[in-house]
């Protein structure tokens, strides 16, 4: 008769089979189920949220923003492109065009800051002039970054001081610039959260394929 295995050995067994057991359901089973189901019912959402143009090439996600900037040939340096509608400022990452999902941040500074207010003061003037408003007319989104540096929207406000340079760099009228900004205001989430916001990628589109 085979002499039984010490008490400590059994325990060590039982807990290894437990171990794999576990592993096989929680690190293997589960993540297959759950990604099936993703990619059955979600598959949009499961693979990025991601937006293609109108030549079925991917641009972007709904869920990050993005800069709409010429850049220079020497990559180093960029200025607004004043044929698109401009995203919120952003504060992830160090490069010339911000948006990096890899350095989620915002600015970190205060309201008391020295710096901060010299930033803004400076930003105000530059999104007025470049807009073709009065200081007094540029919101609050239009010069501060997302607590996450990668917000996709801006304000109603926001869109509104864009549509007559947006309209004159394309040659089009208000009326049809400020169509497209109204179809691209998405409401308050069921009516009551959040504030109404404008999809600045999706509107830039929509303007790139227009005749």
């Amino acid at each position: 008769m085979a002499k039984p295995l010490p008490t400590s050995v059994r325990n060590h067994l039982t807990g290894l089979r437990i171990l794999v057991l576990f592993t096989v359901v929680c690190g293997l089973a589960y993540p297959l189920l759950i990604t099936g189901i993703s990619q059955v019912a979600f598959s949009s959402q499961a693979n990025g949220s991601l937006v293609k143009n109108a030549q079925g090439q991917v641009v972007g996600s709904s869920l990050i923003g993005q800069s709409f900037e010429i850049v220079s040939k020497d990559g180093k340096s960029a200025s607004p492109d004043p044929k698109y509608f401009q995203s919120r400022p952003s504060a992830a990452g160090t490069g010339i065009l911000g948006y990096d999902p890899t350095a989620s941040a915002g600015t970190n500074l205060g309201t008391n800051s020295e710096v901060l207010v010299s930033d803004y003061t400076a930003l105000k003037k530059s999104v007025a002039a470049f807009n073709g408003v009065s200081e007094s007319q540029v919101p609050p989104d239009a010069i501060t970054s997302s607590g996450s540096g990668l917000d996709p929207d801006i304000s109603p406000q926001y869109a509104d001081i864009q549509v007559d340079r947006v309209a004159k760099a394309r040659g089009l009228s208000d009326s049809a610039v400020q169509a497209l900004v109204k179809k691209y205001t998405q409401g308050r989430d069921a009516g009551i959260l959040g504030m109404p916001r404008v999809d600045v990628l999706n509107l830039n589109l929509a303007l790139d394929e227009l005749k």
